[in-house]
């Protein structure tokens, strides 16, 4: 055993573990292990509508409210469930090596946008305090966002909680230009906005920038597109962003429109490539997992 999680195990990413809501645990590429997600938007409603998303929308909501006590009371079950290592008793958690086992983050991300939650201070709350309790100084609180509300006074309270438990924010910026932006995102906010919140946010503290490209209607991003993006990256850190990593990957798993498939692995390496030459920014990539 090399110590590598095999690629199978990240296919499974559903939102469900055991009879919980709120909270589930997967395999993540990008985390490199263990995630423990928080799902604050159970009722699979979201300002986005990306063509690569993976929740399904056919299905009506199993729940569409929050219940914060519950959301807890799951949480410490899931963490309890790693530290007795009885979550590695069953598929895909049993793939995992012993040497990289261990909660690598506590993610905000579900089935929408986690910072439109009206109490997403309190959810952050719940799980630094489940980070303490735990004694799990290592692992990350992870907000996953679209950029779209980092600017509300109720999500800056909580970034500033999550600086204090090895908090990173994974922004979203998967274009250069506003027409590829609202093929890929089908947003309700335009290009600017989003840059603005990233703005906002990476003067304070480093963010991380994920970014997915994949192929529409089988053709890759064009070169132009990528050099666009590049130009955003460099235009928010002249204005005075920070930024700890950029992210380049690929879909992993169904997606919402047929037509938003995974890169070729040589051509994300090329937009790698492209964005460390142009930026020299930190990159690192996560390739699609082929059929």
């Amino acid at each position: 055993m090399d110590g590598s999680i095999p690629l199978p195990a990240y296919r499974h990413h559903e939102r469900r573990w055991a009879d919980n809501q709120y909270v589930y645990a997967v395999v993540s590429r990008r985390s490199g292990g263990v995630s423990v997600g928080i799902n604050l938007n159970p009722d699979k409603a979201c300002n986005f509508d990306c063509i690569y998303c993976q929740v399904d929308r056919s299905t009506p909501p199993a729940v569409r409210d929050v219940d914060l006590s519950r959301l807890t009371d799951e949480l410490n079950t899931v963490l309890t469930a790693e530290r007795d290592a009885t979550l590695y008793t069953a598929a895909p958690f049993d793939a995992i090596p012993a040497a990289r086992r261990g909660v690598c983050d506590i993610a905000f991300s579900g089935d929408g946008e986690p910072t439109t939650y009206p109490l997403f201070d309190q959810a952050v709350a719940i799980a630094a305090e489940a980070r303490r309790q735990f004694a799990i100084p290592r692992t990350k609180l992870i907000l996953i966002t679209d950029a779209c509300y980092l600017t509300r006074p109720n999500v800056r309270a909580a970034l500033a909680r999550m600086d204090a438990n090895n908090g990173e924010i994974w922004a979203k910026l998967d274009a250069g230009t506003e027409p590829y932006y609202r093929l890929v995102n089908r947003p309700n906010y335009p290009l600017q906005h989003v840059l603005d919140n990233i703005l906002d946010a990476a003067r304070t503290r480093p963010v991380v920038i994920q970014s997915l490209w994949m192929c529409v209607h089988g053709a890759a991003p064009p070169a132009s597109e990528i050099d666009a993006f590049c130009d955003r990256l460099l235009n928010l850190r002249a204005a005075g962003a920070q930024f700890k990593l950029i992210q380049v990957y690929s879909i992993a798993r169904k997606t919402t429109e047929s037509f938003a498939t995974p890169l070729r692995d040589a051509d994300l390496d090329a937009i790698a490539v492209t964005v460390q030459q142009r930026t020299s920014l930190p990159v690192a990539v996560f390739y699609g997992l082929h059929d």
